[in-house]
């Protein structure tokens, strides 16, 4: 396993990817474990996960089959975690020993740069008071029912991302402490909610 990273918590999206793209270029090859990434991004730090996943389902890795349903039950495990309170991540040994190649986590860094550097640029701390508290709670249990959606949406070309980009929004608002994006995910996690639903009901 990685060493401890001794940085403290990402405050960025460019941050993470940071992170992300130096663990792979070590890993190469072999294996990026999830155990090694919690690491790499800080143990206490549910936001950085909450946009990673999202981005490996934007990238081209994100083609993969099953990846999407994987990525929700790891979240869905992550988010249970942060409506309980829990101060730092856990994974069991099965999950925290699943990843990618070193390869592919370079890949989904170097292709969504892009993204990140424009979130970095529109959202900040804006009414921070929105992302501590209850909110967290409430943004735990929003991710829970986006990953629930995750599965039947899989099943149509793209259709996963509506969910996706909600919990993305979550988490980049509980990284940054951005409040009206806060609001914004919320919005948003109504309506991916929705459509998931109307869709597991119509099969």
């Amino acid at each position: 396993m990685a060493e401890q990273d001794e940085r403290g918590d990402p405050h960025s999206v460019g941050e993470v990817l940071d992170r992300l793209k130096e663990l792979g270029e070590r890993a190469g090859e072999d294996k990026a474990k999830l155990g090694d990434m919690m690491k790499a991004l800080g143990q206490r730090a549910y936001g950085p996960f909450f946009i990673l996943f999202p981005l490996i389902d934007v990238s081209p890795v994100g083609g993969i089959p099953g990846l999407p349903t994987a990525m929700a039950v790891v979240m869905v495990l992550l988010a249970v975690q942060l409506v309980l309170g829990r101060q730092h991540l856990w994974l069991p040994g099965f999950l925290a020993n699943r990843g990618l190649t070193g390869r592919k986590l370079v890949t989904v860094a170097d292709k969504t740069r892009p993204i990140a550097d424009r979130m970095d640029r529109w959202f900040h701390g804006r009414l921070s008071a929105l992302t501590k508290g209850p909110m967290v709670k409430v943004a735990g249990v929003a991710v829970i029912l986006l990953c629930l959606t995750v599965p039947p949406l899989e099943l149509l070309p793209f259709a996963s991302t509506a969910p996706m980009a909600a919990i993305m929004a979550f988490g980049i608002a509980l990284l940054v402490r951005d409040g009206l994006l806060m609001i914004v995910a919320c919005v948003l996690s109504v309506g991916a909610v929705a459509l998931g639903a109307g869709l597991f009901a119509s099969r």
